[in-house]
């Protein structure tokens, strides 16, 4: 599938205040980091409720390019947080594991900057009637 633009659907604060970043973005596959930098949690830590930001972020972006010209909201987001992170950045990679009429389910996978898995997610995501509903 050929790339769309970076900026399908409009920000969110909460995106903006995390820093998170869209770097690619298909029905079928998205990409995105963001830093662990003012992020994290009181021991230091990257926050877990950080990657699942990330993770549905990335997932709805392609929901939304799927649903286009509509928009998509989450249903039901599970992650399991695999290893703590303390710097740098994470890059979330979502990949479409069913693109339907009204529902689509990506897979997420939060990466460190040496490629090892810090969090996996699923996100399932159904089709809003307009672009106000975001992600």
């Amino acid at each position: 599938m050929a790339e769309a633009a970076l900026a399908p659907v409009p920000v969110s604060e909460l995106e903006r205040r995390l820093g998170i970043e869209v770097t690619s973005a298909a029905p079928g596959r998205v990409e995105g980091s963001m830093p662990v930098d003012g992020n994290r949690q009181p021991f230091g830590m990257l926050h877990g409720g950080a990657s699942c930001v990330l993770a549905e972020t990335l997932a709805s972006v392609g929901a939304c390019l799927h649903f286009a010209p509509g928009a998509a909201a989450g249903t039901e987001l599970s992650a399991t947080h695999l290893r703590p992170v303390t710097g740098g950045r994470v890059t979330g990679v979502a990949t479409a594991l069913r693109l339907g009429r009204t529902q689509a389910t990506y897979s997420i996978d939060v990466t460190d900057e040496r490629g090892r898995l810090v969090c996996v997610a699923r996100l399932t995501c159904v089709a809003t009637a307009g672009p106000s509903a975001g992600h």
